[in-house]
């Protein structure tokens, strides 16, 4: 499935996690980029937020690589998440990796 990613995404992604993706992630990425409503049942640590985070990501990186054109209005994930964990989620799955993966697009000059 990575390879359906974009070249920053995918390329972050790899470095980022060397021994590849989780269950979770493998089995909840086909299911959310096709626009499937798609519940994640696993363990904490298992790489949920990521797996949804990331189809995200990678949509708006491929939406910018498209000459720009806007996602369609509304929501585009809606992440359900204990109010206690959501601050840690938000950093260690969205704000980081925004960051770093636009690190690795300069670096490959996208």
């Amino acid at each position: 499935m990575l390879e359906a990613f974009h070249p920053a995404v995918r390329t972050w992604f790899e470095r980022r996690f060397p021994d590849g993706p989780t269950p979770a992630q493998a089995g909840g990425w086909g299911e959310i980029a096709a626009g499937r409503d798609t519940l994640i049942a696993a363990p904490t640590g298992s790489g949920k937020t990521l797996a949804a985070f990331l189809v995200a990501i990678d949509r708006v990186y491929r939406a910018q690589a498209g000459g720009g054109a806007l996602l369609s209005e509304g929501p585009q994930v809606v992440y359900v998440s204990p109010l206690k964990a959501l601050a840690v989620d938000i950093h260690q799955n969205l704000e980081a990796p925004l960051r770093e993966i636009a690190e690795v697009a300069t670096e490959l000059g996208l």
